[in-house]
């Protein structure tokens, strides 16, 4: 038994040593991953009095399509660990104004503000598979909340802590994890202690010079909750898949598909969000980490 540890002991060390021979990033980086707008407007004068007419652009209803996203990244590289920092902040709402004169009808589509601090231990550098990736156990810490109340009345409000393993940093992984999630969920009494687990998936690939490919996905399944609640959720399960243009330096414009469903505890059918659209995005690297 004692041999067998010390050989075990020999095997991480060497491992250790070998990543602290092969380098990598060091030090703060800060970046402004993306930050984005999605805005359309129709505005149609004296719909009603043109109603019968054969052209569609003169009876329609009014209409304001509005969408922003931002994602700010600050992260801390050291020899045998990362510290990344994300804010990710999401808003979109539709207004439409009936050509028959009727009350406008405004609704969310989307509404999401989380702040997640993670800590992962780089523990193998792994350069000749998939096109190379870092791995090692990590832990992080989210709060999730919204800008405004939503229309049942409750604005969410979750903590989670997650625990597991992943590949991370890679060429074309930029991350793939495993991991248990503890979440206390605040929106509405009595408060819930929830488990589950979760497994997630980011892929990045350059197609060209100024084009870039990116998909993000992840699925969470919920084990136990201490208390039974009609907003309670099964699983969900949420799928980004978007490509990046380079117009001019920092600028793109990215056509995307967001997919978002969740199954609720409490009855049956699965409920489902669908948005496509081409967005302006912009970002930047302020600050990069030395190797």
């Amino acid at each position: 038994m004692k041999k067998t540890f010390i050989f075990l002991s020999a095997v991480i060390l060497l491992n250790i040593t070998l990543f602290a021979q092969e380098g990598g990033k060091s030090g703060w980086e800060l970046e402004l991953k993306r930050i984005s707008l999605n805005l359309t407007s129709t505005s149609v004068q004296h719909a009603q009095r043109y109603g019968g007419f054969a052209d569609s652009r003169l009876s329609a209803d009014g209409q304001t399509l509005i969408q922003g996203y931002g994602n700010l990244f600050a992260g801390y590289y050291a020899e045998m660990f990362l510290w990344s920092n994300n804010l990710v902040a999401e808003y979109g709402r539709t207004e439409i104004r009936p050509a028959d004169g009727s009350p406008a009808t405004k609704s969310e589509n989307v509404d999401r503000i989380t702040i997640t601090t993670d800590l992962a231990y780089r523990l193998w550098e792994i350069e000749d598979f998939l096109g190379g990736f870092e791995a090692g156990p990590f832990a992080n810490l989210e709060y999730q909340t919204e800008f405004t109340t939503a229309s049942s009345g409750h604005r969410k409000q979750v903590g989670r802590a997650r625990g597991g393993a992943k590949l991370f940093k890679g060429k074309y992984i930029r991350e793939f994890y495993l991991a248990g999630v503890l979440e206390e969920d605040f929106t509405i009494t009595p408060y819930s202690t929830n488990f589950a687990w979760e497994t997630g998936l980011r892929l990045e690939h350059e197609l060209r010079d100024g084009v870039k490919a990116l998909f993000d996905a992840y699925f969470r399944d919920y084990v136990y909750r201490s208390d039974e609640r009609n907003i309670d959720l099964d699983y969900e399960i949420g799928i980004e898949a978007r490509m990046d243009v380079l117009v001019y330096k920092n600028l793109s414009v990215a056509p995307f598909i967001n997919w978002y469903a969740a199954q609720a505890t409490n009855f049956g059918g699965l409920g489902q969000n669908l948005f496509v659209g081409v967005s302006f995005s912009f970002s930047r690297l302020f600050i990069a980490a030395g190797k």
